[in-house]
């Protein structure tokens, strides 16, 4: 009996200590990726975010990613609708990600007004090289047409990357 009232005991501590973790706190973060879309030739930060609470009327999220060519930061702002569950924010294309290499990205959930709500500081990590893209879109237009750039006439492909990024 003093066994099971101690493990009871034990749960509730586990449960109110959790509860302590996300109190405060409106979102967290559920997922962190790059995402490489190789019929377009472009590398993206995607982040997504989970509402544990509600948020107040227009708020807005903003991320700012650190910029893999190097330079200034790059910039994402979305605002945050009441029915979303769930809160994505993309980067502009990217140039230059490396494997294995931590990219800084800072999360910020503000209200209407502009107040900071939250923050969340993170990286992000691709597992592939930003190599393995074309330098070019292999295709264009709505119909799929491959590129002429890519695609000439003689039927040689030129589909050398990007050899201006940093070492």
């Amino acid at each position: 009996m003093k066994g099971t009232a101690l493990a009871a005991a034990l749960a509730i501590l586990a449960l109110a200590s959790c509860q302590r973790e996300t109190e405060g706190k409106l979102v967290e973060l559920s997922g962190r990726i790059f995402v490489f879309n190789y019929r377009v030739a472009t590398a993206n930060y995607l982040v997504t975010l989970k509402k544990l609470r509600p948020l107040p009327d227009g708020s807005i999220v903003t991320a700012e990613f650190e910029n893999p060519k190097g330079g200034d930061t790059l910039l994402a702002r979305e605002k945050i609708f009441p029915i979303d569950e769930k809160i994505v924010i993309q980067s502009p294309h990217l140039q230059c990600v490396r494997k294995d290499h931590p990219y800084a990205v800072t999360i910020r959930i503000l209200s209407a007004s502009g107040d900071m709500l939250q923050e969340i500081e993170t990286s992000i990590t691709s597992d592939v090289d930003q190599s393995v893209l074309p330098a070019k879109p292999l295709v264009v237009g709505p119909g799929y047409t491959p590129n002429p750039d890519v695609f000439h006439a003689d039927g040689s492909r030129d589909m050398s990357g990007d050899s201006n990024c940093p070492a």
